[in-house]
């Protein structure tokens, strides 16, 4: 057995997201199929304000990024989380209320922390979870059931497990817009037709060529809701499995949304959010030039990209996860709490493997004797 670790961070957190029941005093927790919160002790439901209603993607401010990274943001966007980081993979473990004791989410390691906070830009906006954690278990179920090379007991071991952990993963959003200059070629595919003698026959051969010309122009773009995983301990893998995310349907960000569930804190700085942005921003560009230089082939020669009004918002996006040991490995599962999309790790079993070659051989060499007996 795995001991815990205990993570010392001095300091005290700025709020819990606890909301007790009027009636009872129980916790009220978001129920995603019916959109509010709800108590489960004794019935009682409480809406969100503004959830679902008009205008709320225009409540949704994005923020300046220049201001940010010189640390400018008003003290208002910015909030502390009690967190601990996961001594395995590295995740921004968040912690609520009394809890001091947990298990990491993403790799199933034991997680102890004391009273220790993590400053960090505010979420602006979340997707709240779509549907319960008994079809999230279903769906990982049906995923499993698919494997025809996963150990057996693994998936015995998954359907009989504990819960899955309903966890708000953090993402950047980048705006940007773009102008880019361009020196380039365009290649035209053209053919001519030559003779040539072939055993004593005169055969006509034709020949590719590509006529190229020198390019340059302008294009532009504007960039909107760039995402990027803020989380290290996700592969990213995994999260674009996930994709697409509604993000026109995201909700301000509210601690509401958060009752009953768990939330990383992001891990990968914003910085470094808008680099990575900033790639796949490259690369679309480039094939935009490409478009612009036309022909049928290009040579992209240099690209002068000037960007302007960058703005972000940190996100929040629902995800089911399990982390399952299983002789000794740990296997990780998520599945979109908007859609229900499965991705995990592919456990194979040897034993399967085994079977199926030998199965293999056999049946190609029944085919075989019987194919030699026909003859």
């Amino acid at each position: 057995m795995v001991e815990p670790i205990t993570l010392e961070e001095p300091g005290r957190p700025e709020e819990e997201h606890r909301f007790p029941c009027p009636q009872c005093g129980a916790d009220l927790r978001w129920d995603a199929v019916a959109g509010e919160l709800k108590c489960d002790h004794c019935g009682f439901t409480q809406t969100i304000e503004g959830h679902g209603g008009q205008g709320r993607i225009e409540a949704i401010r994005e923020l300046d990024f220049r201001a940010a990274i010189n640390a400018q943001l008003p003290e208002a966007e910015m909030v502390e989380l009690r967190t601990a980081t996961c001594p395995n993979c590295g995740a921004q473990v968040e912690f609520d209320g009394a809890v001091h004791a947990t298990e990491c989410p993403f790799c199933a390691t034991p997680v102890v922390a004391d009273t220790g906070t993590h400053r960090q830009i505010k979420p602006r906006g979340l997707l709240p979870f779509a549907f319960e954690e008994r079809d999230a278990h279903k769906a990982m179920n049906d995923w499993l059931g698919r494997l025809w090379f996963a150990p057996n007991g693994l998936q015995d071991y998954a359907r009989k497990g504990r819960r899955m952990t309903g966890i708000y993963v953090p993402y950047w959003t980048f705006d940007a817009d773009t102008k880019s200059s361009y020196e380039g070629e365009r290649g035209d595919v053209y053919y001519t037709t030559r003779t040539e003698m072939r055993d004593g026959k005169r055969v006509q051969v034709r020949e590719q060529h590509v006529r190229w010309t020198s390019r340059a122009g302008r294009v532009a773009r504007f960039f909107d809701d760039v995402l990027v995983l803020a989380s290290k301990s996700l592969p990213k893998k995994y999260s674009d499995a996930l994709e697409p995310w509604d993000l026109a349907a995201l909700e301000p960000y509210r601690p509401e949304y958060l009752a009953g569930f768990r939330a990383e804190g992001y891990t990968v700085e914003l910085d470094e959010g808008y680099d990575r942005a900033r790639a796949w921003m490259d690369a679309v560009i480039l094939r935009d030039v490409k478009f612009d230089i036309g022909g049928d082939r290009q040579r992209v020669h240099d690209i002068r990209t000037q960007v302007s009004d960058v703005t972000f918002k940190h996100i929040l996006l629902p995800v089911w996860m399990a982390a399952y040991k299983y002789r000794g490995q740990t296997y990780r599962f998520v599945v979109n709490g908007r859609t229900g999309k499965v991705q995990g790790e592919r456990p194979w079993s040897a034993w399967k493997i085994a079977f199926a070659v030998i199965l293999g051989a056999i049946v190609a060499g029944v085919i075989g004797y019987f194919a030699a007996q026909n003859q």
